[in-house]
């Protein structure tokens, strides 16, 4: 069913109809300076958009949730921890309600842990509940950074995973993506390059302007031309709305935002008392004490530094005894692996989550005895990584397989062990994984989300999947110099098979 919806008026005076199914399975871009319309364009889509398909805000200021007294949305408030917010977004695709995220009041980087949890749950959810939704993400440059910013680098890399995810892999699940942003050289490349469709609002910066005038196919000398759009003005291209670059005028909105733009208005007419209504405190407020500096120290004569200066300098005291008792780090890193090792011989282990292996991880130190601070949650995530490849000391002190641990570091946390595993078996020569081991590695029993995590590796440039004659497959690393020797995806799993005997 073709469902067009009017997004305003074309230069020549006809409705600018945007063809919803086309954009479901091609996402959209809006790019435009602050004040250019672009919070206006999302709202007209989103409200012409309101009866034919779910919806899904990821609103950084809090402007979109009037949606909610006309067209039913459910606000959901992000002050929740990330896993109430991942297991909201699952019964949100479950039951079909269309929702916006309220990230008004929290800081950048507790608003990038919060959309990042929120997405994952809508991109996990079971395959029974893919239904299309049109998530919207405005001021997409916070969640997907072109560079490194003040946020902590992980809060970066769990953010930017799962606008890629939206964005590269999101199609398949039903999830179409519309991003919006100020800048697009504040946006990733690898997530802006995703969209097929594009609407150009007002930018100054040349910067800007020419990669505006790459993604509409335009020459450099036109790209003057988004200086002198006005508010609400838009260039539009894609096969969602037109195969050339249109021109278009946003329409109307029934809604409005909770924050407007400043107006001017007349100054209060001038007060005598203006001087006691701004120095005389309320009744209400407590007055401040006023810390007045200490004065400076008398200045040391110039006889005295020369004498001190002419001292012989006195004898290092002993070091006295360390106030915490010395370990090897050696030693402790050894008493970490062993306690790794004897997680991951229990076959349950694969299919916990994180969080509860890092608390049987603390509990079985403190019984080991592992000197030093314990190990933090970042750093655990990463050793669980490595130890579930399995490769021995002579492989890993191997130059090929640091590369490995290197590429493995452009990969989110989640899904680096499955890679390591891959990348083991190559630099060792070892037949491919099964996909129920892989699936078994990232914590699943469906061998089809397996396969597709080989297809997002290979998407990456990380790999290449190919099959020889017999069927059986083999993963070749183009970076690595090594391949893995012919093993068959269909091979069950050998571990899951001593858990079944044992049972």
């Amino acid at each position: 069913m073709k469902v067009g919806i009017d997004m305003g008026a074309t230069s020549k005076g006809t409705s600018a109809l945007l063809d919803l199914e086309e954009l479901l399975a091609t996402r959209l871009l809006v790019q435009g300076n602050s004040g250019s319309g672009k919070s206006h364009l999302l709202r007209r889509l989103l409200e012409q958009s309101a009866p034919w398909v779910q919806q899904c805000v990821i609103d950084p200021e809090g402007d979109f949730v009037t949606l909610a007294e006309k067209f039913g949305h459910v606000v959901v408030d992000a002050v929740r921890t990330e896993a109430e917010l991942t297991r909201i977004a699952g019964r949100i695709r479950q039951h079909r309600v269309s929702v916006v995220l309220n990230l008004e009041g929290l800081d950048v980087e507790q608003q990038m842990r919060a959309a990042a949890a929120f997405l994952g749950g809508m991109f996990d959810a079971d395959r029974d509940h893919w239904y299309p939704v049109l998530v919207v993400v405005d001021e997409a440059q916070l969640f997907a950074p072109a560079v490194a910013g003040e946020v902590s680098d992980e809060a970066r890399k769990i953010s930017l995973g799962a606008m890629t995810n939206l964005m590269c892999r999101g199609r398949k699940r039903g999830l179409a993506g519309v991003i919006a942003t100020q800048r697009l050289a504040k946006l990733a490349k690898n997530v802006a390059a995703e969209a097929s469709n594009f609407l150009m609002g007002r930018t100054f910066l040349d910067i800007d302007m020419a990669r505006a005038a790459d993604l509409l196919g335009m020459e450099r000398r036109q790209a003057e031309m988004f200086r002198d759009l006005g508010r609400g003005h838009f260039v539009a291209l894609g096969p969602a709305v037109s195969r050339r670059p249109l021109p278009i005028t946003i329409g109307t909105v029934e809604t409005s935002p909770r924050s407007v733009s400043p107006k001017l208005m007349p100054l209060p007419e001038a007060s005598d008392d203006a001087r006691d209504l701004i120095f005389k405190p309320g009744a209400d407020e407590a007055r401040p004490l006023v810390r007045r500096p200490p004065p400076p120290p008398t200045p040391t004569p110039t006889a005295d530094i020369l004498a001190q200066l002419s001292r012989p300098r006195p004898q290092p005291e002993a070091s006295a005894e360390p106030m915490f008792p010395v370990f090897d780090e050696a030693e402790r890193d050894a008493l970490i692996d062993t306690v790794m090792r004897g997680i991951l011989d229990d076959p349950d282990a694969a299919f916990r989550s994180v969080a509860v292996l890092y608390q049987d991880f603390l509990v079985r130190c403190r019984i080991s005895r592992v000197p030093g601070e314990p190990l933090p949650l970042v750093g655990f995530r990463r050793k669980l990584a490595v130890a579930r490849a399995g490769v021995d000391k002579e492989t890993a002190s191997g130059e090929t397989w640091q590369q490995a641990l290197a590429l493995s570091e452009s990969l989110t946390d989640d899904i680096q062990g499955v890679f390591l595993i891959v990348a083991q078996s190559a630099v060792s020569g070892e037949p491919c994984p099964s996909d129920a081991a892989l699936a078994r590695a990232y914590g699943s029993h469906s061998p089809s989300r397996a396969r597709r995590l080989l297809t997002y590796f290979e998407e990456q440039g990380l790999l290449v999947v190919r099959t020889d004659f017999r069927g059986s497959r083999i993963v070749a690393f183009p970076d690595l110099g090594c391949e893995t020797a012919p093993g068959d995806p269909n091979r069950p799993d050998e571990l899951a098979g001593d858990r079944t005997a044992a049972e």
